[in-house]
């Protein structure tokens, strides 16, 4: 069995410190995604990571707006839409426009969708159990992300900065 290269942790987003978090979980994300990727491709399925948290709405919760998801997710309107775009050029998504409102469409699995989403059930189970065990050992960093998202819901990065800016004309 092949081991995991160890990442190279003495590195110039290590040596920013706090001012790199946005640094920071984009590598750790980009890990996790490239590692999720390598578990579907050994497992002969085509998926990507970005498009788990869509899929998943739609398989447990049924079919949603797009705005309906963004919300239940957490993250942007566009960054539905764009996965969304990503998701029906693979097959797995269809969009039929909404009868009360012909600006937005509800998004559901296709068969296709439903399939791999199956298929994917037992793969997304192992790795839910690997997560626990993952975050049990990095010591409950999720508690710490929960802190976080607290924080920054409370006061944005961008309203800490700006307190923090001497009065400058606004451009």
């Amino acid at each position: 069995m092949k081991k995991a290269k160890a990442a190279k942790v003495s590195d110039a987003t290590r040596r920013h410190g706090a001012a790199a978090i946005g640094g920071r979980l984009r590598r750790l994300s980009e890990r996790i995604d490239e590692d999720c990727a390598r578990i579907y491709a050994e497992h002969g399925i085509r998926f990507e990571q970005r498009w788990l948290g869509v899929m998943s709405e739609l398989a447990w919760a049924g079919p949603q707006s797009v705005g309906d998801l963004a919300a239940g997710l957490g993250i942007s309107h566009v960054s539905v839409s764009q996965t969304r775009k990503s998701l029906e050029k693979a097959g797995l998504v269809l969009a039929k426009t909404d009868k009360n409102d012909a600006r937005s469409q509800t998004l559901q699995l296709s068969a296709e969708g439903r399939r791999l989403f199956a298929r994917l059930s037992p793969i997304l189970d192992l790795l839910k159990e690997v997560s626990v065990e993952l975050n049990a050992e990095a010591g409950q960093v999720l508690e710490a992300f929960d802190l976080l998202d607290g924080a920054l819901n409370r006061r944005s990065l961008y309203e800490r900065f700006q307190a923090r800016v001497p009065n400058q004309p606004r451009s």
